[in-house]
């Protein structure tokens, strides 16, 4: 599963300085293109040895790195097309006249929201329900006078955090951890049940109380600013309320009954809302609907786009730090280079059965930095199984350690580039996001790696 003799080389230590200058140029609240663009080059021209491989590994790295965003990016530009719709109908204000009354204050608001997302992405996984969710509940909370910062946390952490972590419906984390630590995909639910649970509970309610006086804040502005808003009642608006969350709610009945998961499942949603927007276009603006139409598209994906630009530049050099460099740099580079890098801490570092439990907790935040999540799961499992037999650990626990890591981190916790849907979808600044999400994600960390201690 990896190499025990794993040598570092001039690249490895490169893209090390790399991710250090990044994290600390975004610690400083700064832009980080250039920076990305420079190693980059630096890596390429190391890498390929020679001037043209530097300079075409930039563009190879953006590439794949829009190649990667683009399902996300076409997502959120016709998502946010169908919302432009219903705003200009005034099905927005119909729609959220009986949600009113169920989200009464900011902070039941958050709660509300997180627990919906987080039953949502255990059916259907996070990146279709992020979409859903954006699209029915995220302007009743927002109206409700919660923050869009915090509504973006909540459904951030539960849906990426807990949820995708955690996976106990689908089961597709799991499964990769048990498979490459040889056991079963039962026996990381099960024995790794307390550690998802600590880590999930623990991460959002140390976010809710490290944020309760922000999330209570943004109230009275909120609702003042709701009371000169018009309001539309017209009969499209009251057809496009009623059909939009009916259409919505169709498609969670096809997921299930079809079994549709992952990208399947973006893609019905996603399809849905640019027919639902088509819909709207042709009932409220009849012969203008062809350039309604058009309209809401293009501001949809500028949207997008403006969203997306930076972080796939960002993207681009940590990609190279997982699967991505192979299509990137070539076939020769087989291996992510921080994927190296957690290899060569596991073979240099003394172990005993906490230092195992740590240095699965670091080797799986590691691989996550990729931005993936699962990525890194080949990895932190067969680590487990070899920490395990060596110090004589829990397996299980070990890889639940792991995979907890590598997705909370890779899978949209806490790196901004993997967090872009949320952000997108709220309209905040996914590096403010991933700011606030890191106190509270460490947090259960530490409540995490404790408990395991006793389950080892």
């Amino acid at each position: 599963m990896f190499d025990p003799y794993l040598v570092l080389t001039p690249l490895h230590y490169i893209y090390l300085i790399g991710v250090i200058v990044i994290l600390a140029v975004m610690i400083l609240r700064k832009d980080t293109p250039l920076v990305c663009i420079f190693f980059l080059f630096l890596l390429g021209l190391v890498g390929l040895k020679s001037l043209t491989g530097g300079i075409m590994t930039v563009f190879n790295s953006i590439l794949y790195a829009s190649r990667q965003f683009m399902e996300i990016i076409a997502t959120i530009a016709l998502v946010t097309a169908l919302s432009k719709c219903l705003k200009d109908l005034g099905s927005d204000y119909l729609m959220m006249i009986p949600m009113s009354k169920v989200m009464k204050s900011p902070s039941l608001t958050w709660w509300i929201l997180g627990g919906t997302m987080l039953v949502f992405s255990l059916f259907l996984w996070p990146s279709p329900s992020v979409a859903l969710v954006g699209a029915i509940m995220l302007p009743f909370a927002v109206r409700a006078g919660l923050d869009p910062l915090a509504a973006a946390m909540a459904m951030n952490l539960f849906g990426h955090g807990f949820a995708l972590s955690y996976d106990f419906v689908i089961q597709g984390a799991p499964a990769i951890s048990a498979g490459a630590a040889s056991i079963s995909a039962s026996d990381v639910l099960t024995k790794g049940r307390p550690l998802f649970l600590v880590m999930g509970i623990v991460t959002v309610v140390s976010a809710y109380l490290l944020n309760r006086n922000g999330i209570s804040a943004c109230c009275q502005e909120v609702h003042i600013q709701n009371t000169e808003e018009r309001h539309v009642t017209g009969n499209t608006a009251v057809i496009m309320a009623i059909l939009t969350p009916a259409f919505f709610l169709a498609d969670i009945f096809l997921m299930l009954a079809f079994d549709l998961k992952g990208g399947d499942a973006t893609s019905m949603v996603s399809g849905t809302a640019v027919l639902i927007m088509c819909i709207g276009a042709f009932l409220g603006f009849g012969r203008h609907s062809l350039e309604k139409v058009t309209f809401y598209v293009t501001e949809g994906f500028l949207f997008a786009i403006r969203i997306f630009a930076p972080v796939i530049i960002i993207g681009a050099f940590f990609f190279l730090g997982g699967e991505g460099i192979s299509t990137i740099m070539g076939e020769q580079f087989q291996r992510g280079i921080m994927n190296d890098w957690a290899i060569w801490l596991a073979h240099n570092i003394p172990l005993n059965k906490y230092m195992a439990a740590f240095f699965q907790l670091v080797i799986g935040g590691l691989t996550g930095l990729d931005g993936s999540g699962f990525s890194g799961l080949p990895l932190t499992g067969a680590l487990a199984n070899t920490f395990g037999t060596a110090v004589g650990a829990s397996v299980p626990v070990l890889a639940t350690l792991g995979q907890i890591a590598a997705i909370f981190v890779g899978g949209g916790t806490i790196v901004p580039w993997g967090l872009i849907p949320v952000a997108a979808i709220c309209s905040v600044n996914p590096l403010e996001l991933a700011r606030k999400n890191l106190p509270p994600v460490m947090i259960g960390f530490l409540a995490t790696f404790i408990t395991a201690c006793f389950l080892l």
